[in-house]
């Protein structure tokens, strides 16, 4: 809620709009129609990981290349990323269609099995959902949040921001850690063996079309985020495993743009190999026995070709 209150108190400032919907629920726009801005960007980058999590923005040379990047770090990371974070509950109602993530998440148990699995429950009588899409939520997609999450409409406060936006581009970088995380659960890790995690990813330059800056804000992690995480595990030999599976260059869609890759795969992201979605570079010490594995490597040259990235060399 602070990041919240403070988006709505520096609105102006920070190039958002806030409106009030059915029954009393706030609507921030902060990417729809809003122009938005880094530093609203960093802040809901903050309240989708529930609070429990930094971030900081600055500019990092990739390949002697500028570009803006964001740094996130957590030491709550099955709180803040796996609870909280993760795009995992799909808003549907008969006029609206969203992904949301933020710690309303774990009010509405969406999804349950991932709950029951890290064994985490939350109350509040107040929600804050983050979501990605290009329209703001309808009455009747804010009755059916407010309705699972068990709390009054007064209550929900809701951001909204379109991938093409800067404060979209800036919250999918945000979440490089979650997405190492993610992988590395997917694979057999136990996420309660994570202790602490911290990444790195370009913030993609924007591109007026949705679905093409959808493919940069995926490429930037694919391409060139980079993830630390600290663990605490008996088993050496596992972890090894694990790390070597875990970049995204072990996938088989590696290796070109993913506005190709879901072009290719008839704009199905089941049809994509799930290994695709990982960062470049993910490295693991394991605490208990002071060891350190990294695999992965940075790709400019396709993180060039999905940025459009060109660079006139000075004038001789």
């Amino acid at each position: 809620m602070p990041f919240i209150e403070e988006l709505i108190a520096k609105s102006e400032r920070l190039g958002v709009e806030v409106t009030v919907g059915l029954g009393g629920a706030v609507i921030v726009d902060a990417g729809v129609k809003a122009r938005g801005s880094y530093e609203a960007g960093r802040l809901v980058t903050l309240a989708c990981m529930g609070g429990l999590g930094e971030a900081s923005i600055s500019t990092r040379s990739f390949n002697g290349h500028i570009l803006p990047a964001i740094t996130v770090e957590t030491s709550h990371p099955v709180e803040s990323l796996l609870a909280s974070q993760f795009a995992g509950w799909r808003i549907k109602t008969e006029d609206y269609f969203a992904m949301g993530s933020g710690p309303a998440r774990a009010l509405s148990l969406d999804p349950k099995e991932l709950y029951d699995e890290i064994g985490y429950r939350d109350q509040s009588e107040k929600a804050v959902l983050v979501l990605e899409s290009s329209k703001p939520p309808t009455t009747q997609a804010l009755k059916y949040i407010a309705e699972k999450c068990k709390v009054n409409l007064k209550n929900l406060y809701v951001v909204v921001a379109k991938t093409s936006s800067i404060v979209g581009s800036v919250q999918i970088s945000g979440r490089i850690v979650e997405t190492g995380l993610h992988r590395l659960k997917t694979l057999g890790l136990n996420p309660k063996s994570v202790v602490h995690g911290v990444g790195c990813a370009p913030i993609a330059p924007l591109h007026p079309d949705d679905l093409k800056a959808m493919g940069r804000t995926n490429d930037v992690i694919t391409y060139a985020g980079e993830v630390f995480f600290t663990v605490d595990m008996e088993e050496d030999e596992k972890l090894i495993d694990l790390v070597k599976k875990a970049p995204s260059s072990c996938s088989k869609d590696y290796g070109q743009p993913f506005y190709e890759v879901f072009k290719a795969a008839d704009y199905d992201f089941y049809k994509v190999d799930p290994g695709f979605f990982a960062p470049a570079v993910i490295t693991v010490n394991n605490l208990r026995r002071g060891t350190t594995y990294s695999a992965g490597e940075f790709n400019w040259s396709v993180l060039r070709q999905s940025l459009q990235y060109t660079r006139f060399k000075p004038w001789t």
